[in-house]
């Protein structure tokens, strides 16, 4: 073979080699929660707790550029907004239950305290498990959950998958009609729509920007630039999570979340009530995939991966 052929056949190889690297993770523990690392490089960390509740922070995109906001975990950058202190990174947690707020960081407020770590793993997926009480301000347990994260990526983008089963384990719970709930993210800076850099909401039934908040969905979309890359974030939901398909509490500065209670907000009616009570020892459970990836929704083939999730067991 030509020299000069080798030379181009060996770099095509070695391009083709690295575009289908396969993902391995590796997790670390400390005092303040375990890092999860995809192929030696930081993907995201999970934190026991940050002001009321556990979160990943930060999390790192496909483009290896954070998607979610850095603030209040660190200072503001001059793209971000230093508003809504409890919008942190990604979490769970819901503004109404038993009547105490879980979701701000205002007087009175729940907290979402962890028990007990039930599985650390690393491989060609991760596993984070956790159990974990909701405490009210006088230190009443109101409820607990179990939460499982699985961490995988591939040539098209990483992704979290998120189980989450809510138990009334230390009494009837009533998770009220509000909007301020209940899976999400709040995206970086420059990837809401509302910073006019390209910034855009598209979900699975082909509604756009201000028109998809509060409509159900299976899946929904954000997706912007970080550093002048177009990246995407997908937040999935699975057809046997709780009250499928959810609604979604997302807006324009950035917040993103799955919210299955707040019909009242989201339908503008007095009739509505989206409040669900489970009695004693009853559970539902919340399953969804946060998918990130290059380009717009059809550059990430967020459809064909959605179409793939939703056959999981």
């Amino acid at each position: 073979m030509p020299f000069r052929l080798f030379v181009l056949v060996s770099l095509i190889v070695s391009l083709l080699g690295g575009a289908t690297q396969a993902a391995e993770f590796t997790v670390k523990q400390d005092d303040e929660g375990v890092s999860i690392l995809l192929n030696g490089r930081l993907f995201t960390k999970y934190l026991i707790k940050s002001g009321a509740k556990p979160i990943l922070w930060p999390v790192i995109g496909p483009t290896e550029k954070p998607i979610t906001r850095g603030y209040p975990m660190r200072e503001a950058t001059p793209e971000e907004r230093n508003d809504h202190i409890h919008h942190r990174s990604f979490w769970f947690t819901h503004g109404d239950v038993n009547g105490i707020d879980f979701w701000s960081e205002n007087k009175g407020h729940g907290n979402i305290i962890q028990r007990e770590f039930l599985e650390v793993k690393g491989g060609p997926t991760a596993v984070v498990s956790t159990r974990n009480d909701w405490v009210g301000p006088e230190g009443e347990k109101q409820c607990s959950d179990t939460r499982v994260y699985r961490f995988g990526a591939d040539q098209r983008g990483r992704w979290i998958d998120c189980d989450i089963t809510v138990t009334a384990e230390y009494g009837d719970v009533t998770f009220g009609d509000t909007k301020e709930g209940s899976f999400g993210v709040r995206l970086a800076g420059d990837m809401k729509v509302s910073a006019k850099k390209g910034g855009r909401i598209i979900n699975s039934r082909g509604q756009s920007d201000l028109e998809a908040w509060g409509q159900p969905a299976e899946w929904v979309d954000y997706h912007g630039p970080v550093d002048g890359e177009t990246v995407g974030v997908t937040i999935m939901n699975h057809p046997k999570s709780f009250r499928y398909p959810t609604r979604w509490h997302v807006r324009t500065y950035g917040l993103f979340t799955a919210n299955v209670f707040g019909l009242h907000h989201f339908e503008r009616s007095d009739k509505a009530d989206g409040s669900f009570t489970l009695k004693k020892g009853e559970s539902f459970v919340f399953r969804h995939r946060v998918f990130m990836h290059k380009g717009d929704e059809k550059q990430g083939d967020v459809a064909a991966v959605y179409a793939e999730y939703a056959k999981t067991p």
